[in-house]
């Protein structure tokens, strides 16, 4: 690095102590010109400075002088952790030649280092910005339980409620980041919700640190005191779904006296949605939930808002909402186009009953996002002549009709009849103008 040359170094110092950081990391904390991050980050890059103050008594002279140069509490400081402040601060010392930015655990895993090397490139485009990675949470907790962590899901609840179940309930190991004074009754409480008592727990607290806690156990076992401030959590399943496919036959779901949509149609159905990862589902007349179910569990980041205005009708959705442990699933208790007024904007919208409200609904739906994908069931030909309407005025674009026409066999003593159902029409309309740019 030049003389001019001004850098910024990412640096992850692992878990916390400063005994699991990394020589890297420990060799550019100790050449540095300012140390930028939060409080604890610091404490732990001023143990660093400590030791190698106590390291430096014997040797030569000169070294001795440079590391208490070093160390002795003239490296500039800065407790900051937001990209804004930290950006601002690098732009008002251009002294500063050589800048560390200390970040918890490792700088690629759920970290502020990817949002926080945009801002500086951006700011400063002739800075150069180096990333240190350190050991995260993850890594050490696995290493501690004697387990691998590469055949594990992982997911953070650090300052936010993620769905994590379907997660869980499709996965051997699941590591979760908890952060803040609820994600653990958070975390807790959805597994009881969920009726996941057969998962184990093992919860490892102020990891690498001289008091550092890993308590293993069932639901029962564990207290939400266990899971308090910043912990991780390994959630091991000893039964977990093998489904590899989101399909579900009828008489899986829990449906009471509320008309379903049938697996034939809920097959065709789902594949003229065109679902993607991380899309927000309206399912407009949800009745059972069946399409609700399969949508939430086709991928991740799916969030399925179901519309359903009849009360039977929104207590079956809860039931197999929980017991296809679907917690992309958000009920909505009301009737559309109403309830449709303060949801998220759609990435898609199925409609399976509209109650005579077609066009309020579409109209709803494309004014929040005019690129909805849109897949309409419809039976009876009023519900065809509303579509008709819909596609005249020009609010269903590139439509595809499909009319399904299912029989099924039943038993008449040795012999097998099929019986008809009813036919649907299937309407498939709109979506990116671009393919995958949902």
């Amino acid at each position: 690095m030049s003389e001019t040359a001004r850098k910024v170094y990412l640096t992850g110092i692992g878990p916390g102590d400063f005994r699991g950081m990394t020589l890297q990391a420990e060799e550019v904390i100790t050449a540095a010109d300012c140390l930028i991050g939060a409080d604890r980050m610091l404490s732990c890059a001023e143990a660093v400075l400590s030791e190698n103050r106590r390291e430096g008594n014997g040797r030569e002279e000169n070294d001795r002088k440079e590391n208490n140069r070093k160390g002795n509490g003239d490296i500039p400081r800065l407790c900051e952790y937001r990209p804004g402040e930290i950006c601002a601060y690098i732009g008002s010392h251009p002294e500063y030649r050589r800048i560390v930015v200390l970040l918890s655990g490792d700088t690629g895993f759920y970290s502020g280092a990817k949002k926080l090397g945009q801002a500086l490139k951006e700011r400063f485009p002739d800075l150069s910005v180096e990333m240190i990675p350190g050991i995260s949470s993850i890594v050490y907790l696995a290493a501690k339980l004697e387990t691998s962590w590469e055949d594990g899901a992982l997911v953070s609840l650090h300052g936010q409620e993620e769905d994590f179940i379907s997660t869980v309930n499709r996965n051997r190991k699941t590591f979760l980041l908890l952060g803040g004074s609820q994600s653990g009754k958070y975390m807790t409480d959805r597994l009881k919700e969920f009726g996941m008592d057969q998962v184990i727990l093992h919860c490892g607290t102020r990891l690498s640190y001289p008091d550092e806690r890993i308590l293993s156990g069932s639901l029962d076992d564990l207290s939400e005191e266990s899971f308090s401030g910043l912990s991780t959590v390994l959630i091991e399943n000893p039964r977990p779904d093998r489904r590899a496919s989101s399909h579900i036959r009828d008489e899986e779901m829990i449906r009471g006296n509320v008309p379903m949509t049938k697996e034939e149609v809920r097959s065709v159905s789902m594949a003229k949605l065109e679902l993607t990862e991380g899309a927000v589902l309206w399912d407009v007349g949800a009745g059972t939930g069946s399409v609700s179910v399969e949508a939430a569990l086709s991928g991740k980041y799916i969030r399925v808002y179901a519309v359903e205005k009849k009360d039977e009708a929104v207590d079956l959705i809860r039931q197999n909402r929980i017991k296809f442990r679907a917690d992309g699933i958000r009920i909505i208790c009301g009737e559309a186009p109403e309830a449709l007024q303060d949801l998220e904007p759609p990435t898609h919208l199925f409609i399976g009953g509209s109650s005579g409200s077609m066009q309020e609904i579409l109209h709803i739906a494309l004014e929040k996002n005019p690129d909805v994908r849109i897949v309409i069931n419809a039976i009876s030909l009023e519900t065809v002549g509303e579509v008709m309407e819909a596609v005249e005025s020009g609010m269903l674009r590139d439509e595809e009709i499909v009319q399904l026409c299912v029989s099924r066999s039943r038993t008449l003593g040795r012999y097998h009849m099929m019986t008809g159902q009813n036919p649907v029409y299937i309407i498939s309309a709109g979506g990116p103008r671009e393919k995958g740019m949902i």
